[in-house]
């Protein structure tokens, strides 16, 4: 086989009908295949695309992500804390105790506060992603996941799609317009929201910061609980791809033959404008969307006023509009071990996955008035259900994980799942198996945990 420039290339096939996923065929100018010199990248290659050592590869570096996420970006949300600290003690010392006060402070100062201090460690994850882009280490990934991608009946075209949806689902769903088959095109848009996408980042790591603290266990074990719920929802992408593949949507994924770019070093320039790029779409929700629902918020859980002056925070909380909303939805949230307040988060998280810290910001912050230095995650600790019994359990942190890996909580997602297939039915399924597995599976795990002790 020749090859148009003497550059050499790795060619490999993989997907249903090939005989061997990880077969490589070397592509050399003017040279005879069997006599030409096996390259840098293809030695490279015979390691990081193995059957057995590519995927140790390739979880190895992602545990080095997570734990790079959560030892390096300490300091710098340290200083984001300490902003926003000062700036709640400076519009308290210059505004006269009232609403207004209340509002800039307990509504938009904590509430935004509480999502922006997680830009350190999202820029981390977006560096990685970058990194490995621009190597050429991604495309070995994406020869890696489509060995698992064939036996669950997509076409190995879907790999990108889901790839970008760890950053998020928007950019996933509408790169399937590359699959040709309009089934499985369809399947990838019904589970790329499955993938942990950068806006699940924040929550996930606000739960494991309340069920572990920092200077109880080592970094590994959150590492490990972070990598869990990546991997799980991965996994649970590609069940209910097999599961579509099989049932709503039958039909078999022709075979793929990918070429695998050479190594190179990556350009640190645009890296860093990547970096730069996410970072600036993530400060402009936090300053639009985040911070609307906030103040929205923020009204919902003052008004209307307790009739009770001497009413605590836990109290007017309760009697406002978001707190009636809240025990509305009680009955249905506490068999998974969620009161009135998460599932006051739940509500407003739909509108973009991030709120629910932002949320849990304005509603525990409130009940932490007397101590503005106490940060989120010991506010959370501290919340009790009226028996006295703590709401923010072990358990329940893990349960509240499971329950963002699998639900549908993106209004914009839902949005472009519509203009993309042009009808409400997908969009509308796609919220109500999403949701539907998200309560089972969370019953499932807090109901079991609670038969054995936890």
């Amino acid at each position: 086989m020749s090859a148009v420039n003497d550059t050499p290339t790795t060619n490999a096939a993989s997907g249903s009908g090939a005989e061997d996923a990880s077969s490589i065929s070397i592509a050399l100018s003017g040279a005879d295949a069997a006599d030409a010199p096996v390259s840098f990248t293809d030695r490279v290659d015979a390691i990081l695309i193995h059957p057995v050592w590519g995927w140790l590869i390739f979880l190895s570096i992602m545990a080095l992500m997570f734990t790079s996420i959560f030892t390096f970006a300490n300091y710098p949300m340290d200083g984001i804390k300490w902003l926003f600290a000062m700036s709640g003690d400076w519009v308290k010392s210059a505004m006269a105790p009232g609403d207004l006060r209340s509002l800039i402070t307990d509504g938009v100062i904590k509430g935004v506060g509480g999502v922006v201090v997680f830009l350190p460690q999202i820029l981390i994850l977006f560096l990685f992603i970058g990194l490995l882009e621009d190597s050429g280490y991604m495309a070995r990934a994406a020869f890696i996941m489509d060995r698992l991608m064939s036996r669950v009946g997509l076409n190995g075209k879907s790999f990108i799609p889901l790839l970008s949806s760890y950053a998020c689902a928007i950019p996933g769903i509408m790169a399937t317009r590359t699959i040709e088959d309009p089934k499985d095109r369809l399947v990838t848009i019904l589970v790329a929201p499955l993938m942990s996408c950068s806006a699940r980042l924040p929550v996930y790591l606000l739960m494991i910061a309340a069920l572990l603290p920092g200077s109880v266990v080592p970094v590994w074990t959150k590492v490990g609980l972070m990598l869990l719920m990546y991997t799980l929802g991965t996994l649970g992408a590609f069940g209910f791809a097999w599961l579509f593949k099989r049932t709503l949507l039958k039909g078999k994924p022709p075979m793929m033959i990918m070429e695998l770019p050479p190594y190179r070093l990556p350009k640190i320039k645009d890296v860093a404008l990547h970096m730069f790029e996410r970072a600036g779409l993530f400060l402009r929700k936090a300053g639009t969307v985040i911070l609307g629902i906030s103040i929205v918020l923020w009204f919902l859980t003052t008004y209307p006023k307790h009739p009770d002056p001497a009413a605590t925070a836990t109290e007017q909380i309760a009697h406002s509009f978001a707190g009636q909303a809240g025990h509305a939805l009680e009955p249905v949230i506490k068999p998974l071990g969620f009161d009135w307040r998460i599932g006051i988060g739940l509500i407003t998280s739909f509108a973009a996955r991030e709120v629910f810290v932002s949320s849990m910001g304005v509603i525990f912050g409130a009940e932490s008035a007397h101590d503005d230095t106490t940060p989120l995650r010991v506010a959370l600790q501290k919340a009790a259900w009226p028996d006295g019994a703590p709401v923010f359990t072990a358990l329940v942190c893990l349960v509240l994980m499971v329950y963002y890996v699998f639900a549908m909580q993106c209004m914009s997602t839902v949005a472009v799942v519509k203009r993309e297939t042009n009808s409400w039915r997908w969009p509308l399924f796609q919220i109500a198996y999403m949701t539907g597995t998200a309560w089972l599976a969370c019953f499932i795990l807090y109901q079991t945990g609670r038969a054995l002790g936890y």
